[in-house]
């Protein structure tokens, strides 16, 4: 793995929802962090070798039957633990200490009072530091060996320690942002107690990733499905570096991409990159497999079908190949297994390609499986790739054809791309894009009266969107300033000769979604 030759922290995973950004925090540290279920044996963590364990939180109580519980051997390996939650109350219930479940629970935000100013993991943080609480059950007498560094007025072992053991516990969330000094303690247990080098950064990363691909194709061929999303364009621009004309990249153009996409794919990978592009114009087979379609699932399926009818056509012109790459994430790789340990599922299919023909039999290449999205677009920057591509707000793989609410057709495609070109191009001229998660325009199925240059129209009616969020799973409804929202409508409505009504979408997820369809 590329993070074989560094020093690194592993998470075990026992259900809990912040366990993705422990590992973040961690990286953040300058060191490799990776999650594995929380049934990872004693003997493979001693083999992976890691400087620290993490254990997350999560959602179970220790007091169940069949509750999780990690191999009682690592607490034999002489590595340093930091329990977090329920990882702290897994730790004293196995290490001979006990844990009830209190009538006054601890939900939000607690001040700790820090009682032993020696601890390592508490001594960069002030007395009274303010923590994110989110427990009901609470250790009520720690192991042979704790002491207790830190308390709250309804939690009396809000934090222990045995240093002898280097073993720490935390009963609240050190990894949110809402522990406002949680960061220095993730780093206190990463860098001083650990001692783990902070070697891990995009550099480094690089030089590991090259090695690794040349290693794993040798003198084989690697075929690339070219989108010009972030994942594939930082994918491809990788692989090319370790293997050069021995990947070969295929671009389909389903026709629904925003304006001018097309045209700036190819210059940038085709004649800037010097990649070996093979380019497929499949517009009038999308188009014609979409006509009279308004059902937004069937829109998507069949989007899907003709886009791996059309790769496996061009795929069988690349003549010999042998690894098929994909741009597939840590958190896609994580999201994919369980807790319990259970094997891998099939990458999400509208990220990637899937459905190919069993006959082909390649074998997957995923560069980036080890990478969270920020470090993908750190990566793109360390590899040359332009702000413009790294930066841009996620894109949803059948374009605009989920954009364009109701029939698809050339006419409204082309409608939808002028509004999205001018919305766009008037957020990154007010200098808003980059404090937006996702902007966006959808062409409803709708007409209005208008009346344009003293003549009474009866067209389309386009509404934006803008978004901002963490992940995605929530998003709020972005407050746009209203100059930025006149000068956008009345470009549209002048511009655009199809529309001459714009509304402003103002719903959050939940209940909405960020994407009409």
């Amino acid at each position: 793995m590329p993070g074989k030759n560094h020093d690194a922290i592993i998470v075990l995973d026992f259900g809990a929802q912040y366990s993705q950004l422990i590992a973040r925090r961690v990286r953040e540290c300058g060191v490799y962090s990776q999650i594995y279920p929380f049934t990872v044996s004693a003997d493979e963590i001693r083999r992976i070798n890691p400087k620290g364990i993490i254990f997350s939180g999560g959602p179970s109580s220790v007091k169940t039957p069949g509750s999780p519980r990690p191999d009682k051997e690592i607490f034999s390996l002489g590595i340093p633990i930091l329990g977090i939650c329920y990882g702290l109350q897994v730790m004293s219930e196995m290490l001979g200490g006990n844990v009830t479940c209190p009538e006054k629970k601890e939900y939000g935000l607690q001040n700790i009072d820090v009682v032993d100013s020696s601890t390592e993991l508490l001594c960069n943080i002030s007395a009274k530091s303010q923590v994110w609480m989110s427990h009901g059950d609470s250790v009520d007498r720690i192991p042979t060996g704790f002491k207790v560094t830190a308390t709250t007025p309804t939690c009396p072992y809000a934090a222990i320690e045995d240093p002898a053991r280097r073993f720490y516990g935390v009963q609240f969330h050190p990894e949110v942002v809402h522990s406002v000094e949680g960061d220095k303690m993730i780093r206190s247990f990463v860098l001083d107690i650990c001692k783990a080098s902070a070697d891990w950064n995009m550099g480094s990363f690089v030089s590991d990733a090259v090695e690794s691909i040349r290693k794993t194709v040798g003198n084989k061929r690697v075929l690339c499905g070219l989108s010009g999303g972030v994942d594939s364009s930082v994918a491809a621009v990788l692989i090319h570096k370790a293997i050069g004309d021995q990947l070969v990249c295929v671009f389909v153009n389903n026709g629904m991409l925003r304006k001018n996409e097309a045209e700036s794919v190819l210059e940038l990978f085709g004649k800037h990159f010097n990649m070996n592009l093979q380019y497929a114009d499949a517009t009038d087979e999308f188009l014609s497999a979409l006509k009279g379609v308004t059902e937004p699932e069937a829109k998507r399926k069949i989007i899907g079908k003709v886009f791996v009818d059309t790769f496996y056509r061009e795929a069988r012109k690349c003549g010999d190949v042998s690894f098929l790459a994909q741009g597939t994430l840590y958190p896609d790789v994580i999201e994919s297994r369980s807790p319990s340990g259970g094997p891998s599922a099939t990458i999400k299919s509208h990220h990637n390609v899937g459905g190919l023909p069993e006959d082909l039999k390649w074998e997957l290449l995923e560069p980036l499986k080890e990478l969270f999205k920020d470090e993908v677009r750190a990566l793109g920057k360390e590899l040359g790739l332009p702000d413009e591509l790294v930066y841009r707000h996620p894109f949803p793989g059948p374009g605009l054809g989920v954009r364009c609410i109701g029939e698809v057709t050339k006419e409204r495609l082309d409608t939808l791309r002028d509004v999205d070109s001018i919305f766009i191009e008037e957020i990154r001229k007010a200098g808003l894009y980059d404090k937006i998660w996702q902007a966006l325009a959808d062409l409803l199925p709708v007409k209005s009266v208008g009346v344009q240059g003293d003549e009474r129209t009866y067209r389309e009616v386009c509404t934006l969107r803008a978004v901002t969020s963490e992940d995605a799973m929530t998003a709020d409804w972005y407050r746009m300033p209203y100059d930025v929202l006149q000068r956008a409508a009345s470009r549209i409505c002048n511009e655009v000769k199809g529309v001459n009504r714009v509304l402003y979408d103002i719903t959050s997820k939940p209940p909405g979604t960020i994407e009409w369809e």
